[in-house]
């Protein structure tokens, strides 16, 4: 039994050793949402959310919609993303975020399904 318990210990204390952050074609930040990949990039007050499938295949925006809530300014703030162009949704924030803002976005498809993603 203290074996297992080891071993439980050291796996879960090396676990985030294992973990990378993914960058994608757009500079942004990559998490999972469900069974598509997301790329997060914020400038300013701007967020980008590009859509791709589990092999970084990007699809089109069109018919999707997406919610983010970040934290800014330590308070949380809620970001609609519409559609802005072919490959990418895009929000506002009323203030500024920083390079790599936390909080979760969830994402919406034409179907209605809907998935999230969390970035930390």
């Amino acid at each position: 039994m203290k074996k297992f318990l080891l071993v439980a210990a050291l796996l879960s204390s090396s676990a985030g050793a294992w973990a990378h952050e993914h960058h994608g074609a757009n500079g942004g930040r990559v998490e999972d949402a469900g069974s598509y990949h997301v790329e997060l990039v914020s400038k300013a007050d701007k967020v980008d959310l590009y859509i791709s499938d589990a092999n970084e295949k990007p699809i089109a925006a069109t018919g999707f919609k997406a919610v983010g809530v970040f934290i800014v300014n330590g308070k949380a703030q809620r970001i609609a993303m519409e559609p802005a162009g072919n490959a990418r949704l895009s929000g506002t924030a009323s203030d500024a975020l920083s390079a790599q803002p936390k909080g979760v976005v969830q994402l919406t498809s034409p179907d209605g399904k809907t998935v999230q993603a969390k970035f930390n």
